[in-house]
């Protein structure tokens, strides 16, 4: 019997100017709404340079922690929160989400976002997380984050500024963030 050898996905982009972006994309709710909480950085490469052309896409659960199921991401209403979102990175590698603070999916654990990257030169999309750190003990506890490295764990956890929560992906490096892989990924 034959055994197939796996092979590699295709490159990813560069196409997402012009085959991706949909109106208000980046916005899972509008500015104006009372609870609007703001999600950015910049993506880098190995050298520190912004990476002009990627695009991240957001996955989140709701403030109360439920996981969003409902339909119409697509077509932004300005009322529906769909829990996610896309944002491609400005000439200097930068992406801004306007959104709401995810709740914790499970009691006692960390609320994150689930951040997906595409980029190009990459042959699959990345997967990470952004924590919140507004909870330091639920940080604490969080498996994903207490199976790595001190050091690593940074990578990914929120810093919160005067714009609200930032967050950088860095694809290559010492301070590139940790990816994670999903099975049958």
């Amino acid at each position: 019997m034959t055994s197939l050898v796996p092979t590699p996905g295709q490159t990813v982009g560069p196409f997402f100017g012009y085959a991706l972006p949909f109106d208000r994309d980046n916005e899972l709710v509008p500015l104006s709404h009372p609870s609007a909480v703001r999600l950015h950085g910049r993506v880098t490469d190995g050298n520190g340079v912004g990476v002009p052309d990627a695009l991240l896409e957001l996955w989140q659960a709701a403030p109360d922690g439920s996981v969003v199921q409902q339909d119409g991401s697509l077509r932004r209403d300005g009322w529906t929160f769909t829990g996610w979102g896309r944002a491609s990175t400005d000439a200097d590698g930068g992406y801004v989400f306007t959104t709401l603070r995810p709740g914790a999916t499970d009691a006692g654990r960390a609320p994150f976002f689930a951040v997906t990257v595409f980029a190009r030169g990459l042959l699959n999309r990345l997967f990470t997380r952004a924590y919140l750190p507004d909870d330091a003990e639920a940080l604490a506890d969080e498996p994903l984050l207490a199976s790595l490295d001190a050091g690593r764990r940074a990578t990914l956890v929120c810093r919160t500024d005067e714009h609200g929560y930032a967050f950088d992906v860095v694809l290559q490096g010492d301070a590139e963030t940790v990816f994670l892989r999903y099975p049958g990924q």
